[in-house]
């Protein structure tokens, strides 16, 4: 299998409604996609408001036979309140993905507090039975916490056959993410990794003009994005790397240069490391946009927008654009952050750990004011 997998969590949408999949465009991407020999779709009960496995069904798995593709999607274990939703979310999953099995197969966004919460309903005992019944081939875990809690995981199941962590070189060594820790850890116990979020949610695509130049003198040819890719796959416990990709050029670009991946040089990781301490000086929330703080939000508000506009008056300086981009966001039908009641509920869903609530008081302080 070539190490690029296709992430369908940022697919392209209509009038910019994220539970609405353009699934032309989708089709499209997926015909090249399969054309240059790549077969790995990763997918969740969650992702698009719960219609991004329903278009995998229509653009992949009606249209191609089914040795001819690999899907892995997760059981949303921050969604599961009791023992019966395990079976319930499972079986609804398998008709929307329109299979008879699951590849591979997750519990979704392990942290403590959800960890605790599958040990205590059972969930890797369920999936270790939907394997033995042949309704999964491989089961596993994504995961968002400290290196102690993955340790802590691995040590007590090893049954576990891979495990899907953050890693990109920004968070390698972030003291929020631990990436090279965690990596660490899963390559101590023979786990195989699965890279999520290479590209930090577009931001390794989208640089500061001073890390992009950086890239631009080192070789002008290749993306952005390629020097992300290529980094975490150049990992030597890494299975494949997750792409989230929304347009026919991406995928396009991606599968272009992983077709024959090679891996990154010494000369390039220099260059990947003055770029990373570049970018550092530039980032104020590190947002990735996975958008899972959305939902949970009594007040609708959309924090990922914010948070951009938020990087965008703290790390660019640009008030007057900011302001705009807030009017922007404020037309549309969500709350403004002036409306965040401080529940915490994005930020206990937070795979960053981001503290979402100081943010948005600071930006309402600046542009709510009459």
């Amino acid at each position: 299998m070539k190490k690029l997998g296709f992430g369908c969590m940022r697919l392209p949408t209509v009038d910019g409604d994220n539970s609405k999949i353009d699934l032309p465009r989708f089709k499209q991407m997926v015909d090249l996609f399969q054309s240059r020999g790549f077969s790995y779709y990763d997918t969740a009960y969650v992702y698009h408001g719960g219609k991004s496995e329903e278009a995998l069904r229509e653009a992949l798995v009606k249209r191609y036979p089914r040795d001819a593709f690999t899907v892995t999607t997760k059981m949303p274990m921050f969604r599961v309140e009791n023992k019966e939703d395990l079976p319930r979310i499972f079986d609804e999953q398998l008709q929307r993905l329109g299979v008879d099995f699951i590849d591979y197969y997750w519990l979704h966004a392990l942290k403590m507090t959800e960890y605790e919460k599958a040990q205590r309903l059972g969930a890797f005992e369920f999936i270790s039975k939907k394997k033995a019944e042949g309704k999964i081939k491989h089961i596993g875990f994504s995961f968002h916490d400290s290196p102690e809690v993955l340790e802590r995981i691995l040590n007590e199941h090893p049954e576990t056959e891979y495990v899907q962590l953050q890693i990109n070189y920004i968070d390698w060594e972030s003291p929020n993410v631990r990436g090279r820790e965690c990596y660490e850890i899963a390559t101590r116990h023979n786990k195989p990794v699965i890279v999520m979020e290479p590209v930090k949610g577009g931001a390794l695509a989208n640089l500061p003009q001073n890390a992009a130049e950086i890239l631009r003198a080192a070789d002008p040819v290749p993306s952005q994005a390629s020097w992300a890719v290529r980094y975490a796959a150049s990992l030597g416990n890494v299975f494949t790397v997750l792409s989230g990709m929304s347009s026919l050029e991406q995928v396009d670009d991606n599968t272009a240069y992983m077709c024959d991946f090679k891996p990154l040089d010494d000369g390039e990781r220099q260059v990947i490391h003055r770029v990373e301490e570049a970018v550092k000086n530039y980032t104020a929330a590190p947002c990735t946009a996975c958008r899972y703080c959305v939902d949970g939000c009594p007040k609708k508000i959309d924090i990922p927008d914010y948070l951009t506009m938020y990087n965008e008056l703290k790390r660019m300086a640009k008030r007057d654009n900011s302001k705009k981009y807030y009017h922007e966001i404020y037309a549309g039908n969500g709350g403004k952050p002036g409306d965040c009641v401080a529940c915490g509920k994005c930020e206990g869903v937070c795979p960053q750990h981001l503290a979402i609530r100081g943010y948005l008081k600071e930006l309402a302080g600046v542009y709510e004011k009459h």
